[in-house]
């Protein structure tokens, strides 16, 4: 049985954003790709969106398909699932990926205090379900396309589905409930960077972010990797925005396949 590769996706999507990615892993892996609770087709209960309930989600999923040791690879709000993961002891990831994600807790400077502008807007309780709701695909058309480079890169039928699913009964409030749990998962974080955790990490950023004023830091992510990974590098994907899978998916395979391998 070959090694699984785990991949937690990000906001606002589902695991189909790894359609470019996975056929290549699935070569010589055993690809799991779930939807994160309250994106998806996943449920979407009412709590439990902090990294520390969220990371048990994917461990029974790991631990019902019968593996015992896995590779990680999580992008945007799903590497704080990842992390709490492999935080957690025993820790059964050997090797860990992180895509463009501050943690909470560690988030950069240039972010402000609070960091980028939704982070503050979805903690908004109510605010924007009511401001959204309605328009889901405006609003999800217009945030995707200020964080991107490559305005091809994600099609009018990729937004489709991923508005599909905000738009089913609990879908904003459910994936906003995952920012809404940042000050939960800061302090969970702070707590558990004391030990840091010591696979080999490898964090890929973009380097063109349009809504953050288009010169924003490459890889900002690896400051942020480093206050809870002792073992942590990093690589900025040339020319990228957020949508790293999507826009430079075969970047993104060569240098899953060297990490794997080395």
């Amino acid at each position: 049985m070959s090694v699984p590769v785990v991949l937690p996706h990000g906001y606002p999507q589902s695991w189909y954003e790894w359609k470019h990615v996975m056929p290549a892993l699935a070569k010589n892996y055993t690809v799991i790709a779930p939807d994160l609770r309250g994106f998806g087709d996943s449920s979407r209960p009412l709590t439990g969106y902090d990294g520390n309930t969220t990371t048990e989600d994917i461990y029974q999923l790991v631990s019902q398909l019968g593996f015992s040791n896995i590779f990680l690879v999580a992008y945007d709000v799903g590497a704080q699932t990842a992390y709490s993961y492999a935080a957690t002891p025993p820790s059964n990831v050997s090797k860990l990926v992180f895509m463009d994600f501050p943690f909470p807790g560690f988030i950069p400077p240039e972010f402000g205090e609070n960091g980028a502008w939704w982070f503050g807007f979805y903690q908004t309780h109510d605010v924007p379900e009511l401001l959204i709701e309605g328009k889901e695909r405006e609003y999800l058309s217009c945030f995707i396309k200020g964080l991107e480079y490559n305005p091809y890169a994600i099609t009018e039928e990729d937004i489709d589905a991923f508005v599909s699913h905000a738009v089913a009964p609990g879908g904003l409030l459910s994936q906003f409930e995952h920012f809404r749990a940042f000050p939960v998962d800061a302090e969970q974080n702070k707590e558990s960077a004391k030990n840091k955790i010591t696979m080999p990490v490898l964090v890929l950023g973009g380097d063109i972010y349009p809504a953050l004023g288009g010169d924003f830091p490459g890889n900002f992510a690896l400051a942020s990797t480093q206050a809870l990974a002792a073992n942590a590098t990093g690589i900025t994907v040339p020319p990228s925005g957020h949508w790293i899978s999507e826009e430079q998916p075969e970047f993104v395979i060569e240098q899953l396949a060297k990490f794997f391998n080395h």
